[in-house]
């Protein structure tokens, strides 16, 4: 008996497959997939199950074939075998012979014009190339096209050393992910840390599709007992750190923080402390369009070393911006793919220390003094 499933995964236990076909699994967002979970976990009885996935590839690392992929490419497994056609990222992707590579079929029943019009027409406009990048060359992009791509990203992937620096705050409603960044300026080092609710994490972790909890166990983000955030334990972290490294000012986004005021006054920082070194940043044009512009410049000039922190990346990966009918630019959440705090502070904390590594001095001077000196 052959027969198509539901995606109801609940339809699929009792089943005892012999023989399983995944087709465009790649669809899966995330790394988890209950019907996928349910049919490769029914197979026990059988004395040769066997599983085939037929997929072009998935947008993201984190997405299921994705994982199964480099899980395969690693040949942790001598039972599993991988063909893998895809297209090089660093050859031309609109040119036919990186087209081929891409498509075993191309010279046999493929439409070879009317794939190479798909290609002239990425070239011409680039919000479509990331859609042909994926289908057609079959490389794992993201269909929209996100503030920072993939390449650029890990060519910032240096080990960061933070000494002097500026931060970034985005605090959360009280059961999201709070983000808090640091960036030296002068070495480009750049340290993150989040926060979730520890209750539902798991549950959490399977709405998003991203592994918190395993993030969580890996130290790269801190759970908060309880259901919800308490800006205390935020606050405590933040005011220790002013006591360990040089932190010249700190932008936050001005929402929420009248919450996480009054536990920093009680964590020891006085008021008039708070109001030197913390920065309002608006979330507008007015203020996102020229930090983004900022960010853009360290980021493809490589200044920027984030040490691959994986939170850091999934936000700067989901980030999407907006457009006013000015030009200007803002990162937009509702837009955007996923969880964006940890690119917010980011850009947050390399503008406030731009404009503070350049505002411009004045000194007295002495015009005697001055014009003696010029004249010897």
């Amino acid at each position: 008996m052959y027969r198509a499933l539901s995606a109801d995964a609940a339809t699929t236990f009792g089943l005892n497959p012999a023989f399983i076909i995944h087709d465009e699994l790649g669809q899966v967002k995330g790394p988890l997939h209950g019907l996928y979970e349910a049919v490769e976990t029914a197979t026990a009885a059988q004395s040769d199950p066997l599983s085939i996935i037929i997929s072009t590839q998935a947008p993201t690392d984190a997405d299921l074939l994705s994982v199964l992929i480099d899980d395969a490419l690693g040949g942790h497994d001598p039972k599993t075998i991988i063909l893998l056609n895809t297209a090089p990222e660093d050859l031309d992707p609109f040119d036919i012979d990186t087209v081929r590579l891409a498509n075993p079929a191309f010279d046999d029943f493929m439409n070879q014009e009317e794939v190479m019009s798909m290609a002239e027409k990425a070239r011409r406009m680039p919000s479509r190339e990331a859609s042909y990048r994926n289908l057609v060359l079959n490389q794992r992009v993201e269909i929209f096209n996100p503030f920072v791509n993939k390449a650029v990203w890990e060519d910032n992937a240096g080990e960061a050393t933070v000494t002097m620096c500026y931060g970034g705050l985005d605090l959360s409603e009280v059961n999201d992910l709070t983000a808090f960044v640091l960036y030296d300026p002068v070495t480009g080092g750049v340290e993150s840390r989040f926060w979730l609710p520890e209750d539902g994490i798991v549950e959490r972790s399977r709405e998003d599709r991203v592994p918190y909890d395993l993030w969580a166990k890996e130290g790269f983000i801190t759970l908060t007992p309880g259901p919800s955030i308490e800006y205390e334990y935020v606050a405590n972290y933040i005011a220790a750190l002013f006591h360990k490294k040089d932190i010249r000012k700190l932008a936050f986004d001005r929402w929420n923080m009248r919450h996480l005021r009054p536990w920093l006054i009680k964590a020891g920082l006085t008021e008039s402390f708070i109001d030197e070194h913390f920065i309002d940043f608006g979330q507008g044009y007015q203020s996102m369009s020229p930090a983004l512009r900022n960010m853009e410049s360290l980021l493809l000039n490589a200044k920027i070393k984030h040490s691959g922190n994986p939170v850091l990346r999934m936000c700067a990966m989901n980030s999407v911006v907006k457009m006013d009918e000015a030009g200007s630019r803002k990162l937009d959440k509702k837009k955007s793919r996923g969880r964006i705090d940890g690119m917010i502070s980011l850009v947050m904390a390399c503008s406030v220390a731009s404009a503070d590594q350049h505002e411009k001095h004045v000194y007295s001077v002495n015009v005697d003094d001055l014009l003696e000196s010029m004249s010897a």
